[in-house]
């Protein structure tokens, strides 16, 4: 049974609440889905986020990667020969990694529908249901304590603080998020690149001397400055985490090597897809390393498929799998939903996707120019 078509669809999602980080402020989740169709009309979904200060990658490069690269790369080939399918995408193009995992996450769609098993199953796990943690958008101080105290009401024990805006403040806002919710909510940080190295090692020794007690502060200096991210990992107790600066296995084993990361969070749209993300996933775990799933601003298609390989594969601790979270209202019909502090799975064939919003609500979701 060969591929018969590969489809692009822009899809725009508003959001409830701004989500503000040390990258950028969002009100709107941007994405391109990826449609994988069989010869008998049976459809596999992934996702390409448009992330623009993380991945470099808009929706229309995203497009035209797939329409131009992938696509007459994959029809008419055997829809049921995944491993060399997603290979033949990875290798077919430089960069380009949010369009290769959106290929890459709809062809491993495709074949669990074709096989009538939950995607996670394919993946080789069992598990339906995962939890995650809630971030906390950048803030003022009333206003991030406010945040935190809603989040536990409504089951969540584990916070992502976001940090890095500011760092003659940032110590005063996460001890009012400690303040707020008690001693026994797991509080992280994520300063998403925005503090110096000197700015991280300051702020890092204040909160262990205030008692915050953070899980971890991920990725607190510069994407490319890992000589730097070494350099705060020897100067502070709290654990440290690489995100922007691992996106490939040249990254992590340069981490590695400088011994710059104690733990790294594993993202489909940063990596190429499910097939280098288990990798990753597989290469941290050899080396002793914790980990998480993480996802960007995704829809239920990207965030289902997150979800799903930390049900088949785990992870060392709870993973960041809330961007569905965010939107103020269902991107696709069917896929994952929530039940308090956890991701729940379809049991249904592949992600569960039933379909986009209509073609009227993703035009009325654009953002005013």
């Amino acid at each position: 049974m060969t591929i018969a078509a590969v489809h692009v669809h822009r899809l725009v999602a508003p959001l409830h609440t701004p989500f503000a980080t040390a990258l950028a402020t969002l009100t709107h989740l941007s994405t391109v889905v990826v449609e994988i169709v069989d010869q008998d009309g049976r459809s596999g979904f992934g996702e390409a986020p448009e992330v623009w200060t993380v991945t470099g990658s808009s929706i229309a490069s995203s497009e035209a990667c797939v329409t131009e690269a992938f696509a007459p790369l994959l029809i008419g080939r055997d829809a049921d020969d995944l491993v060399e399918n997603c290979r033949r995408v990875s290798s077919a193009v430089a960069g380009n990694e949010p369009a290769k995992a959106a290929v890459d996450i709809a062809l491993h769609d495709l074949a669990a529908v074709r096989l009538g098993i939950p995607l996670v199953r394919l993946l080789g796990g069992s598990r339906l249901v995962v939890p995650t943690d809630v971030s906390l958008a950048v803030g003022a101080v009333d206003s991030l304590a406010t945040a935190a105290k809603s989040r536990v009401a409504e089951g969540f024990d584990v916070l992502k603080v976001k940090v890095g805006t500011d760092a003659a403040t940032d110590v005063d806002r996460v001890t009012a998020v400690r303040e707020a919710v008690g001693p026994e909510v797991r509080i992280r940080l994520d300063a998403n690149q925005g503090w110096t190295p000197r700015e991280a090692v300051r702020i890092i020794r204040s909160l262990e001397d205030a008692g915050v007690g953070a899980e971890f502060v991920e990725q607190p200096v510069a994407r490319r400055d890992v000589e730097g991210l070494a350099w705060v990992s020897d100067r502070v107790g709290t654990p440290i985490m690489a995100d922007e600066s691992v996106f490939d296995v040249r990254d992590l084993v340069e981490v590695i090597r400088r011994r710059a990361a104690d733990m790294i969070n594993v993202k489909l749209a940063k990596s190429g897809g499910l097939s280098a993300a288990r990798t990753l996933l597989e290469l941290a775990r050899a080396q002793g390393m914790a980990t998480i799933l993480g996802c960007n601003l995704e829809s239920e298609i990207g965030t289902g498929a997150a979800a799903s390989l930390v049900a088949a594969y785990g992870t060392t601790m709870v993973s960041d799998l809330d961007a569905v979270w965010w939107l103020k209202r269902p991107a696709v019909t069917g896929g994952m939903r929530y039940q308090g502090a956890s991701v729940v799975l379809p049991d249904a064939p592949g992600l569960g996707i039933c379909g986009l919003v209509s073609a009227q609500a993703r035009e009325a979701a654009v953002p005013p120019a």
